[in-house]
């Protein structure tokens, strides 16, 4: 009975240990390990509505392709297939020598069409061109902000676990304090009333640091929702809160911001595309022209002609041209304008509001940065007052309310301390984004290629700051990347068919070139014969 007791024992202790192993191993796996910097990359690459700009870019791009196929041949059939009857179709059948049992009437129509001027179609195609700039750089917009919004709950996440240190070292206190004056009361130098003070001086303390526990953990769970990991994952982060003096004056951020914010920059194309549509609308003044062709065939049969079919083509060119509109197209004109209008206005808000954020960011830094200064001298005079007050409540000549209102009065300072480094640091982050400081591109160059009639990939890679930079989905980028890889292949097929060509002709001259200086010598010879024959 004791071996089989023995063996039991030892088989659950195996167990247990096994269970444990893999539950460490589990909370090693469900643990990682990153900085500030991995954190933004992370968020770049997962984060969700980066993901939602970059698939408006690629709805964007696509646009341009719907507009400039628009221009191309298009080509449409269209069939019919009918039963007919009755005394005077049969009357006109025997008439005509035809079948009067014949019932069903079959056409068919092959139509192919190109547009060779149409002056809307091409201002929708610039206005596309225009769309996608905005994408580009409101999706640069998008990355900055959420480096923005990772970079402050990262900076948080250090913050609340100051804060718990904070809470834990005046919980420790206030228990070694409720310990003393337990001891005093125990030898009848206290009253009651200060251990009851003391026990719920502790008890709010205690609730002070659940509190920072609690906001610890969500700000963790936050930031993992942020860079795209579970929500439940423990990040391991050994990261200060740090003060840096940032030296900065006013005029150069602002100077910077209103050349280099990206949301700026996107208002200045939302103007252009406006514009743009007035040069849409006043295209309705003007003609299109198109050009046609067809084939159609009918009779007895589907996709047959025959004696009693129709069997005809057509081909030719198309023009329209609304002279008379009644004032439709001078209507929408003004509503272009007044378009206009409104997207400048929504362009000199938007570098008022840069100018605002860069202002508030700023001003926010310097206070945060003044109150740093301020809380550290607060902490070591707090700190030195405890001591004091400690000092004085032992010694019988001070009293309990004057130890914990010190106590409290420290924790407040360490608080506040680490409440202005974290506004600081955070006030910082926010005045990067104020600044419109690059993630991926570099604004003031894509605007300088754009300008310069670079397309909106190559304006990307004049502004590319960073190799791994997404500027689209990773299929829209496969796709572009098959595009490039079939014209790349058409272009080298051309380029041997041309050196092909080249060598041909190439051959032709020298054998012509042969034949040239072959002439002189068969015509010298033929003058020799002559000559002997006479």
């Amino acid at each position: 009975m004791k071996s089989k007791f023995f063996y039991k024992k030892l088989t659950a202790l195996v167990v247990s240990g096994l269970m444990a192993a893999m539950t460490s191993t589990a909370m090693a796996a469900n643990t990682v390990e990153l900085g500030l910097e991995d954190s933004i990359q992370m968020a770049l690459e997962n984060n969700r509505t980066i993901k939602e700009s970059l698939a408006d870019v690629d709805t964007a791009k696509w646009a341009i392709s719907q507009s400039r196929r628009k221009f191309g041949p298009a080509l449409s059939w269209s069939a019919t297939g009918m039963r007919t009857g009755g005394e005077s179709f049969k009357l006109a059948k025997l008439q005509s020598g035809g079948n009067p049992d014949y019932e069903w009437n079959y056409g068919n129509t092959l139509q192919v069409g190109i547009p060779l001027y149409n002056e809307p179609l091409r201002q929708q195609v610039e206005a596309s061109k225009l769309a996608l700039n905005g994408a580009d750089l409101t999706l640069e917009n998008t990355k900055q902000a959420i480096r923005l919004q990772t970079t402050s709950t990262y900076y948080q996440i250090l913050q609340c676990r100051n804060l718990i240190d904070v809470s834990q070292d005046a919980v420790n206190t206030l228990q070694e304090h409720l310990d003393n004056v337990n001891a005093q009361y125990r030898a009848g130098t206290v009253a009651k009333s200060d251990v009851l003070a003391s026990q719920v001086q502790l008890a709010n303390a205690q609730q002070e640091l659940v509190s920072a526990q609690n906001n610890y953990d969500v700000a963790m769970s936050t930031l993992n929702n942020i860079i795209g990991l579970p929500t439940n994952t423990t990040l391991s982060i050994h990261d200060q809160l740090k003060y840096t003096k940032y030296d900065l004056t006013l005029d150069d951020c602002t100077r910077y911001a209103l050349a280099n914010r990206a949301d700026g920059a996107a208002a200045v194309y939302a103007v252009k595309q406006a514009e743009q549509g007035v040069k849409a609308a006043k295209a309705g003044n003007l003609p299109t022209v198109n050009a046609a062709a067809a084939r159609t065939i009918g009779g007895e049969e589907p996709f047959r002609a025959n004696h009693d079919s129709s069997n005809n083509w057509t081909a030719g060119m198309s023009a329209s041209w609304d002279i008379f509109d009644n004032g439709v197209t001078a209507a929408n004109t003004h509503a272009a304008e007044a378009a206009v209008t409104k997207a400048k206005e929504a362009s000199a808000q938007t570098d008022e509001a840069i100018q605002l954020d860069v202002r508030t960011a700023l001003l926010n830094l310097r206070a945060a940065e003044r109150n740093i200064h301020t809380t550290e001298v607060a902490v070591m005079r707090a700190q030195e007052d405890y001591k004091i007050a400690q000092v004085r409540y032992s010694a019988g000549v001070g009293t309990n309310l004057d130890v914990m209102d010190a106590e409290e009065k420290l924790t407040s300072a360490r608080t506040n301390y680490y409440t202005a480094l974290y506004n600081y640091n955070t006030s910082k982050a926010s005045l990067d984004k104020a600044m419109g400081i690059p993630v991926d591109l570099d604004v003031t160059k894509y605007m300088e290629a754009q300008q310069a009639g670079k397309s909106a990939v190559e304006a990307r890679e004049a502004g590319r700051l960073n190799d791994k930079a997404l500027f689209e989905t990773p299929k829209a980028k496969a796709e572009q990347a098959k595009t490039d890889k079939k014209a790349k292949k058409a272009d080298k097929k051309a380029a041997k068919k041309a050196e092909k060509a080249e060598k041909s002709a190439a051959k032709t001259e020298t054998k012509a070139a042969q034949t040239a200086s072959a002439q002189p010598k068969a015509q010298t010879a033929a003058d020799v014969a002559a000559e002997i024959a006479k």
